[in-house]
């Protein structure tokens, strides 16, 4: 793990499947902001691939890689962190599919990965027998590109033909090409889609549905498709029949997909993604398509038994927002729908997952930021309950189910438990003993997890989590990291983290996890209560945590360092600017920071639901006044801060953190700027690059908040 925020982050913003949340759009996409060389000198490192821009990477990243690399301690922490992203006593998280488990692993003789199975029988074993179905490694060296696993969607119940996602480096766009599991080759004259940010789904053994780059005019603004076409096996591209069509002016795009249960039911539905979190949702036939009548942020999340289920962010009749529901499979192809509730959280809890098995529903649901797990049975007589019973004070999370058989594992973990691998009776509500469980990367006899709340400026109380050494000395000296997200309703929760144990609890160091407004926490009107013009309270939430662990005195401002990606790295650049006199630390991670642009660079155009858009005069005025890149202010003492990002990176993209780097170099104020050539917006490229990113970042903190590096503190 790099980062949990940069990897809820790459979760989240990776919504080119048909489960994303949008409302209805008001206004078409901004035009590019009005920008020259007098306004902006450094819009010439927009260009992302290009020679100067480049080379300007290259010069920064001389000037930082020594900074950090010649600290002894980053040598003790890249061999830490590679260890434990290598170790192959790991937990292979399993994939049920077609009566195998089928696993992903990455491993030091493997750093790109293998795809590989084990009969469910065996995965049990304490040593599973692994078949190799494709190696990521001699498929890279083999055509000459390093090849970024994304995922196979396999064709049910055929038990054969599936499609693997491929990215080049990691970026978000990929090629998909036809795989037979039984022969474990690519299909000859098979099904293949280059290189696009694209979706397909099977609709039968020879028929695909896809929305993808279909040449001019089929992208949104922000790069997604909007155009869903169905590619018969053998015919060209050029051939495919369209079936529905968005439009170029919707935030993301527009995408099919095809839900079964177990019962042999099947329901295909077009998502046109409107806005990040809104949108249409069309029931498809081959005779055509009907557009569902619910609220826009409600779509589909499975089915089972007949019931199509669904989540909601919106109120939808008796159903309130954050709530599950259920409908007939007949009612919603007919357009009469009728939901029934199955679970309507309270205002301190929220639904996180939402799975369906053969006959039954797993519903993963956050109580005051832990986890509980139910099972939900549809019979006659409506929908019964029962909750599973699994330890208290931890994150829950289903690794796998299918709709073959109400068998499924889930994960359970927390900042001190090592993830372990339950495996479920969905039939009976009940999880037997683990049946994998992940070794203590670090030692954690003398460490202790807190939950505090802290007041924020409207007087909202704001949840957070400190680990730390027991009996430390309330004095405000305690090294301490603390990281939040604060956007597009995702949850931070409590994770076991083996690198951020190994490499900064154990040598004495506190982290902290804010659970401020803009997550989803709370459920949507946690997230609500953020976003647009409503932004600042997420910004005041975390500088008041930060006070309050001042007032406990856990740390102070000379200690703590703070860290986010992504939106949590718009998260940092906003602290780095209104606050610079809490932190003496600050990473700022694959981050947006020019928010006037933002809309310009890379799939920006998107994300107009959760920010604002220029060409709105009031949202305008508020991202002019909150953009960190433009709000660097000379003069000002701010802390040093270690900017990193990846070229490869087609979300966000590296220009927001070239752009601020080369302002507070034009204001003469210190900054360490990193720009690794791989690895797309999360860093993923293979587990060497993982481990960089972490050793970097860890010394930097170290650097900052411990002091020099001395023999002993070298050697930790």
């Amino acid at each position: 793990m790099i980062l949990r925020s940069l990897l809820l982050a790459s979760t989240l913003l990776a919504a080119t499947s048909a489960a994303a949340q949008m409302a209805p759009m008001t206004n078409a996409p901004a035009a590019p902001a009005a920008a020259d060389a007098a306004t902006d000198p450094y819009l010439w490192l927009e260009d992302k691939d290009g020679a100067r821009p480049l080379a300007w990477v290259e010069a920064e990243n001389a000037r930082t890689l020594p900074r950090l690399q010649s600290d002894p301690r980053y040598r003790t922490f890249y061999a830490e962190a590679l260890a434990i992203a290598s170790a192959k006593d790991r937990i292979p998280m399993p994939n049920q599919l077609f009566g195998r488990i089928y696993n992903f692993w990455r491993d030091a003789d493997h750093p790109q990965g293998v795809w590989r199975w084990t009969s469910e029988a065996g995965y049990a074993a304490a040593q599973p027998q692994w078949t190799t179905v494709l190696d990521l490694d001699a498929l890279s060296r083999a055509e000459g590109k390093k090849w970024v696993w994304k995922g196979a969607t396999c064709l049910q119940p055929d038990e054969r033909m599936c499609l693997v996602a491929l990215s080049e480096g990691g970026e978000d766009a990929v090629s998909y090409r036809e795989f037979d599991l039984q022969t474990g080759a690519f299909v000859t004259g098979g099904f293949a889609l280059a290189k696009s940010k694209q979706g397909a789904s099977w609709l039968d053994r020879d028929t695909l549905l896809v929305s993808r780059d279909w040449g001019e005019g089929s992208m949104t603004a922000s790069g997604y498709p909007f155009v869903v076409k169905l590619v018969k096996r053998g015919q060209p591209l050029a051939a495919a029949t369209e079936i529905f069509r968005g439009q170029p002016s919707d935030q993301l795009g527009t995408y099919a997909g095809v839900m079964t249960d177990g019962q042999g039911n099947r329901l295909v539905t077009i998502v046109r993604r409107t806005t990040f979190f809104g949108g249409e949702t069309h029931v498809w036939s081959p005779s055509g398509t009907r557009k569902l009548d619910i609220p826009a942020r409600t779509f589909p999340a499975g089915m089972v038994a007949g019931q199509v289920l669904f989540q909601t962010s919106d109120p939808w009749g008796a159903v309130p927002a954050g709530a599950v529901a259920a409908a007939p499979l007949a009612a919603v192809r007919s357009g009469s729908i009728r939901p029934t509730v199955l679970f309507a959280p309270n205002a301190r809890q929220s639904v996180d997952e939402v799975v369906a098995t053969k006959d039954r529903v797993v519903l993963i649901y956050n109580d005051n930021v832990r986890g509980r797990a139910t099972v939900f049975t549809p019979g006659a007589g409506g929908w019964t309950s029962k909750p599973v019973t699994l330890p208290d004070n931890a994150s829950l999370g289903v690794a796998s189910a299918e709709d073959k058989s109400d068998r499924a594992y889930l994960t359970v973990t927390g900042f001190l438990t090592p993830t372990t691998l339950l495996p479920l009776d969905a039939a009976t509500a009940t999880a037997a003993p683990p049946v994998k469980t992940l070794p203590p990367r670090f030692d954690a006899a003398n460490l202790v997890v807190e939950q505090h709340e802290a007041t924020s400026t409207d007087g909202t109380k704001v949840p957070y989590f400190v680990v730390h050494r027991k009996g430390i000395a309330l004095d405000g000296s305690t090294p301490t990291i603390m990281t939040a997200y604060g956007g597009f309703e995702v949850s931070m929760l409590p994770s076991y983290s083996g690198a951020t144990g190994k490499l900064w609890l154990e040598r004495g160091g506190a982290y902290v996890l804010a659970n401020i407004r803009g997550g989803g926490e709370f459920g949507p009107a946690w997230h609500d209560a953020g976003r647009k013009t409503k932004r600042q309270v997420i910004y005041d939430d975390f500088a008041s945590v930060a006070k309050d662990l001042f007032a406990r005195r856990i740390t102070s401002a000379q200690t703590l360092g703070i860290y986010g990606g992504s939106n949590g790295g718009l998260l940092m650049g906003v602290e780095f600017n209104q606050h610079p006199d809490l932190w003496k630390a600050v990473t700022i991670q694959v981050p947006l920071l020019d928010m006037i642009r933002y809309e310009s660079i890379a799939a920006g155009a998107s994300w107009v639901d959760e920010y604002g858009s220029v060409s709105i005069p009031a949202e305008k005025a508020f991202l002019d006044k909150i953009s960190p890149y433009q709000n660097i202010r000379k003069g000002v003492a701010y802390p040093e801060p270690y900017i990193w990002t990846t070229t490869k990176d087609d979300r966000v993209g590296p220009q927001h953190a070239r752009k601020f780097a080369a302002r507070l170099k034009e204001y003469g104020l210190p900054y360490l700027f990193y720009e690794d050539t791989a690895g797309g917006h999360s860093g993923d490229a293979d587990i060497e690059q993982g481990a960089r990113l972490q050793a970097l970042q860890m010394t930097y903190f170290a650097q900052k908040l411990m002091g020099p590096a001395s023999p002993q503190t070298a050697a930790k």
